[in-house]
């Protein structure tokens, strides 16, 4: 099994595949279909210029699709099967639904498309590779954040997305471990919104009405964080309330200039892009990995006290910063 960790937002390879696919380009090109979550947010936006890169690199004709909310598993599903209709040799996956998105994956693989996963898992024995965050670690990370933010007691606001997203899901089980650690955290409440923002926000200012007590708040990604931040700034709150969210987003990062946002959990979905075009690649050519180990593209924290330095800078803004 090769293994590989991104460092900062360039690309490293450390014995990655093949060393980096041994730089061979095949004598044809490859086609290879990336079928994402979204097509909307900043987080997907970096995706696909990864990608982009790969492709480019490695002789690719590449396909992007996506549905157009972080909700819609049933287009995801038409694409998928549109991508081997159309003749895709491998798939680049991002699942909305672990269980709902199965069935089409494995339809996939029975004609003989390749499965390369990144960022969100599917319930496939079909995949070959696995690539993003170890995302029970990342809610370990955000819940780190919370304990640093503050002393005293903690209440905690949980703002969380589809619950058919495995990784939302993850990330709070990691959070709810580490929390439990604690004896000074008391409630914790919790919702599931639409991964958009304007929902996230109207939500969260709902539960901040309702309990007043909690002063954390976590959303579990990049829209879900900006609608929490908006929330507790729409409510005058920063003061008395700490946001931790995740990804990199321009209103987050404002925001936490103001002190409203406390951390941000930084994913590197430039890493996922790019790596994932490369592992299909890879598996056209012949090599094999373990789908059971993760290929890990690191996470880091980043806050006001750090945001500022080179890597805090690379984490929040990878194409601004050399």
């Amino acid at each position: 099994m090769k293994t590989a960790k991104f460092l900062g937002l360039g690309i490293l390879c450390l014995g990655l595949l093949t060393g980096c696919a041994a730089n061979t380009l095949s004598a044809a090109p490859r086609d290879i279909t990336l079928v994402a979550k979204s097509t909307e947010t900043e987080f997907w936006q970096s995706v696909f210029a990864g990608a982009r890169a790969a492709a480019s690199e490695y002789n690719v004709n590449l396909t992007i699709v996506g549905p157009e909310t972080e909700e819609d598993y049933e287009t995801q599903n038409a694409l998928i099967k549109s991508a081997v209709d159309q003749g895709a040799e491998a798939l680049v996956f991002s699942a909305i639904s672990y269980t709902e998105n199965a069935p089409a994956i494995d339809a996939a693989a029975e004609a003989g498309v390749k499965i390369v996963v990144i960022d969100s898992d599917v319930d496939s024995e079909a995949v070959g590779v696995r690539i993003g965050t170890d995302n029970i670690e990342a809610g370990y990370m955000a819940a780190q954040a919370a304990l640093d933010a503050r002393e005293g007691e903690l209440i905690v606001g949980i703002i969380n997305y589809d619950l058919g997203s495995r990784n939302g899901q993850e990330r709070e089980q990691g959070l709810r471990e580490r929390l439990a650690q604690e004896a000074r955290v008391g409630e914790i409440y919790t919702l599931n919104v639409l991964a958009e923002e304007d929902d996230a926000r109207e939500k969260t200012m709902a539960l901040l009405q309702a309990h007043p007590e909690i002063n954390v708040v976590v959303g579990f990604n990049e829209p879900t964080a900006v609608g929490a931040a908006q929330a507790v700034e729409a409510l005058a709150l920063g003061e008395t309330v700490d946001v931790v969210g995740f990804d990199s987003n321009v209103k987050t990062v404002d925001l936490m200039q103001t002190g409203v946002v406390s951390a941000l959990i930084v994913q590197n979905p430039y890493a996922m892009g790019y790596l994932g075009v490369e592992a299909a690649c890879d598996i056209l050519g012949g090599e094999s990995f373990d789908p059971e180990q993760l290929v890990d593209t690191a996470t880091q924290i980043v806050t006001q006290e750090n945001m500022f330095s080179l890597e805090g800078q690379k984490a929040l803004f990878p194409f601004d910063t050399p």
